[in-house]
């Protein structure tokens, strides 16, 4: 096999793993927090459409096609459970499911929004984000210890539900018949491969600097661009949408 092939199949995949919008780092974290205070405001479930959008549209800017699909698709049924199921099953009960279902439907508009940080910002850019920004380390620190640990607790999770399959002692029809010990036998050891991991964590941060008082010195610095202010002005023109509609 020729080395142009090769080459040019690694500028393909490279291309795809690269979004397609590149936005500051900064740009993001303001996003998830504007979101987030305004859709979990008293008022906010008529800001939950406008978030909803802009979620889809940073789906579609990374290429992340199945999310841009899955989160309007997913929120219109948890939003139909809200807000249609009272008046076709008026029951008391109901009323628990449904305050749930509306809470739920706003934890899905931030989380879209939330995901495009996560899956496009590794943490050596949000932790030199952060310092640009002058946030303070304990900011800096949690919010990157964040970002590695939450991967590696999914990964470990997937590996436990995965090792209680096999088994025989998972799946949703062993959770029903023994609730109690299905949550132990998948809890415990998934406790100790966190504990783990967060030590193994720990020791790299260390040996990368990530706590000390000497402020290090960033290869790439961040800056901002027109995608940065494109954002900003589509994030300005929903929430303005919404409140003049």
């Amino acid at each position: 096999m020729s080395a142009a092939p090769v080459a040019a199949g690694a500028r393909i995949t490279t291309a795809r793993a690269l979004p397609l919008l590149r936005l500051d780092p900064r740009t993001k974290v303001l996003l998830v927090l504007a979101t987030s205070l305004v859709v979990m405001a008293p008022d906010g479930a008529s800001f939950i459409p406008a978030a909803l959008v802009l979620g889809v549209l940073l789906a579609l800017s990374e290429g992340a096609w199945v999310r841009a699909v899955a989160l309007p698709v997913g929120a219109a049924g948890i939003a139909a459970v809200a807000y249609l199921l009272p008046a076709a099953v008026p029951h008391p009960a109901v009323g628990v499911v449904t305050t749930m279902a509306a809470y739920t439907v706003r934890f899905v508009a931030v989380g879209g929004v939330a995901l495009h940080l996560v899956s496009t910002t590794s943490p050596t850019e949000l932790t030199a984000a952060l310092r640009a920004a002058r946030f303070p380390r304990a900011v800096t620190v949690s919010a990157a210890v964040m970002l590695r640990f939450l991967p590696t607790i999914t990964a470990e999770a997937r590996a436990v539900y995965d090792a209680m399959r096999l088994r025989g002692i998972g799946g949703w029809g062993g959770m029903l018949r023994h609730p109690v010990l299905s949550i132990e036998r998948f809890t415990v050891p998934l406790i100790a491969s966190s504990l783990r991991a967060a030590e193994d964590l720990s020791a790299a941060a260390l040996l990368r600097g990530l706590g000390s008082v000497t402020r290090p010195t960033t290869m790439r610095p961040p800056r901002f661009g027109p995608a940065d202010l494109a954002a900003a002005l589509v994030a300005v023109v929903l929430g303005a949408a919404t409140v003049l509609w």
